[in-house]
């Protein structure tokens, strides 16, 4: 599969699969592109993917908003450890859902364990990049952000 095909196949099935695990109202801003670098939030959960498409997937933001969707989820807000142990779930259950659904759309990845990213750190390493803020209330946020690293042109 092309990368102009695989790109929107991995960032729509990263929407989907949020909206699917969140159980409650979740509003997806427009999609914006991202440079070479960015710089990371608070926390965040990195997913690396390979197969059809490679790169990153960084699911990030402020602590507090990782604590609302733990809230949200299980009853009870997430802090300290519970929050790190929490944040790599969220991860990788976006991970396992995202590879259920590019699956059925004719796509192959791979996917690793998610790692648990803290403090603000610059993300390099990729060629084009996609951000996609998700609102949850009016004052919290996530983002998804697929960092594509190209080894062939977009066709």
């Amino acid at each position: 599969m092309s990368l102009y095909h695989s790109i929107p196949t991995v960032l729509n099935g990263s929407i989907h699969t949020v909206h699917r695990i969140m159980p409650f109202e979740l509003t997806t801003e427009q999609p914006s592109l991202l440079n070479e670098t960015h710089l990371n939030d608070e926390l965040g959960a990195l997913i690396r993917i390979t197969g059809d498409l490679t790169g990153k997937l960084l699911i990030e933001r402020s602590e507090a908003s990782f604590s609302l969707v733990g809230e949200k989820m299980y009853g009870h807000p997430q802090e300290g450890e519970l929050l790190s142990s929490f944040t790599e779930e969220l991860g990788n259950m976006i991970a396992g859902n995202l590879a259920t659904f590019v699956s059925e759309h004719d796509m192959t990845i791979d996917i690793t364990t998610p790692s648990v990213i803290g403090g603000q750190r610059t993300m390099e390493g990729f060629n084009r990049g996609f951000l996609v803020p998700l609102s949850i209330e009016q004052e919290y946020q996530l983002s998804l952000i697929l960092m594509i690293e190209e080894k062939q042109k977009i066709t």
